[in-house]
């Protein structure tokens, strides 16, 4: 009877050991897309973050990059000492699980709060922040040592299919539009169909003039993106209590096991 005892014990450990080391392999997985996304948030959406002056969200995309990383190694040490049945190892890997499932209930909970405080309702980051677009836009645009910021108000706005910061009235100040060489209303990448001075002609069948401001097409995909962020932290994070308890299992089994 002991020995068949034994047995299922060891049966039950091999199986512990096998769900734990799939379940890293899943938080490995996970933690390489959270470092990818704020890798793609650099790469592909650091030129609109730049216009609005502002180190939060470029900070925002370093603390996804900066998790990702923590999570990998996390799932690494995971593997590890489950591979190897360290006690004292699996311990390390318990303690990191349950920081990080803090963290990200904390971060999850904070952007919720935050979206729900904002969308749909104020519509706004900061109104230092909006007029800050406005006025690059206006006076950078097509500006000699600016190039960084032209090509990305014409990225902006096709993109997002808007034109100025709050609307298309916004480029008559602007600096490039009043030099007396420059005959066109708006820039060509305010046109529906860009071409080369297509700008001549602010008609709403010409460029994106009721379609409203970037500045709020903007916020609408910071404020999605949030969301989104905070709902996949919250469901990780719930996740991990998976391997949490596997971990515990797998422990507790190691240290009844005969050796």
């Amino acid at each position: 009877m002991e020995a068949q005892g034994g047995n299922r014990l060891s049966c039950g450990t091999i199986c512990l050991k096998y769900l734990l080391f799939l379940f890293n392999i899943l938080f490995w997985l996970a933690g390489a897309a959270v470092l990818a996304v704020g890798v793609w948030t650099l790469v592909e959406k650091s030129d609109y973050i730049s216009l609005l002056n502002s180190s939060f969200y470029s900070a925002s995309a370093y603390i996804l990059i900066a998790a990702g990383v923590i999570v990998i190694v996390t799932g690494i040490i995971g593997c590890c000492a489950t591979l190897k049945e360290m006690r004292a190892l699996l311990i390390v890997y318990l303690v990191l699980l349950i920081c990080i499932f803090l963290l990200e209930i904390i971060a999850g909970v904070l952007a919720y709060i935050t979206y729900q405080e904002c969308f749909p309702f104020c519509y706004q980051l900061d109104e230092e922040l909006r007029q800050n677009l406005k006025v690059t836009m206006q006076q950078k645009y097509k500006q000699s040592g600016e190039d960084d910021v032209t090509q990305a108000v014409d990225k902006l706005q096709q993109e997002f299919k808007c034109c100025g910061s709050y609307n298309s009235s916004d480029w008559r100040d602007c600096a490039w539009i009043q030099e007396p060489l420059n005959k066109r209303l708006v820039p060509d990448s305010c046109c529906k169909s860009p071409g080369d001075l297509c700008g001549l002609r602010d008609h709403p069948s010409n460029i994106y003039k009721v379609e409203g401001g970037c500045i709020m097409k903007l916020e609408e995909f910071i404020l999605s993106q949030l969301y989104i962020l905070g709902a996949v932290g919250i469901g990780i994070a719930f996740l991990q209590l998976v391997g949490m308890m596997f971990t515990c299992c797998l422990y507790q089994n190691l240290k009844e096991e005969p050796y």
